[in-house]
């Protein structure tokens, strides 16, 4: 597998696009081999053109579940995505849509159930993060964006899906390190990767009595389009881990399997995966 201690530096605007990073993310491993964990279960996945999305997409396909794909504007990653998908013999629907409007996500649910039937796994995904070294520096109009595009939808795509989820069925979300251990340059970003944790934990002992699950996966560096896009000097992303290196996404993809199998993970709500290369954190 392609792991890279160092990175050439590179620039991209926000959200970024995958096609266009040296070295590019590697989503999924050759040698992953699905074993059916989510044969015929309908996975609706926000931001999956790229990154964290992506390998989660391609890890559902493996395993046998067909895919809702939603994206905002990356539609060369979008499609490359359902190529892959496609070459599995699965079946993956693309959708572009700005989910920090509730009604986009209401019609990408519509949508899921009037191509599949059904909508069995929930995954809340997509994020956008603009540095600042001073909270001076976050404007209104930035703390706004940040919320808008890193929150708020969890709450509108889940409202939305939680009309057809059912017993056994389940919801992912992806937090951050920076919601446990905060982190100076991404004060917004951290804080509201903070309130997915929190939004996680709350609605998981809500939905508990139901048997529909709800937990995340709080990755660390991770090497996806976001981070060209979002910082200068990345040559050391990710060096400071205790393994020394950013992980790939092919690293987090199996965490989303395990979370969305009820053979596998039937027994954990409200709980969080920590794949970030080592730090050991709390909660």
């Amino acid at each position: 597998m392609n792991k890279p201690k160092k990175f050439p530096e590179q620039t991209q605007t926000q959200p970024g696009n995958e096609h266009e990073m040296i070295p590019t993310p590697k989503l999924i491993r050759e040698n992953y081999k699905g074993s059916g964990k989510l044969k015929d279960k309908v996975a609706l996945v926000s931001g999956g053109d790229s990154g964290i999305g992506a390998s989660t997409v391609l890890h559902f396909a493996k395993e046998g579940a067909h895919i809702v794909l939603v994206y905002l504007e990356e539609t060369k990653d979008a499609e490359s995505v359902k190529g892959k998908v496609q070459d599995m013999g699965g079946k993956c629907l693309l959708l572009k849509a700005d989910l920090s409007d509730e009604a986009h996500c209401i019609s990408c649910v519509k949508a899921c159930i009037e191509t599949y039937g059904q909508l069995n796994i929930l995954v809340n995904n997509a994020a956008i993060q603009f540095p600042q070294d001073s909270l001076f520096d976050i404007t209104k109009k930035q703390l706004q964006q940040t919320f808008e595009t890193n929150i708020y939808p969890y709450f509108y795509l889940t409202k939305a899906a939680l009309e057809y989820l059912v017993e056994g069925d389940t919801i992912i979300n992806t937090s951050s390190v920076t919601a446990y251990r905060g982190s100076n340059h991404l004060v917004d970003y951290a804080t509201t990767k903070g309130a997915i944790v929190s939004f996680t934990r709350s609605l998981s002992a809500q939905l508990a009595s139901k048997n529909i699950r709800v937990n995340g996966v709080a990755p660390g560096p991770i090497w996806t389009p976001l981070i060209p896009a979002s910082f200068n000097d990345i040559a050391d992303f990710g060096q400071d881990t205790p393994m020394g290196r950013a992980g790939q996404p092919s690293e987090v993809g199996p965490a989303f399997v395990f979370l969305a199998s009820e053979d596998s993970s039937s027994y954990m709500t409200g709980q969080f995966i920590h794949v970030n290369g080592g730090e050991i954190i709390g909660g």
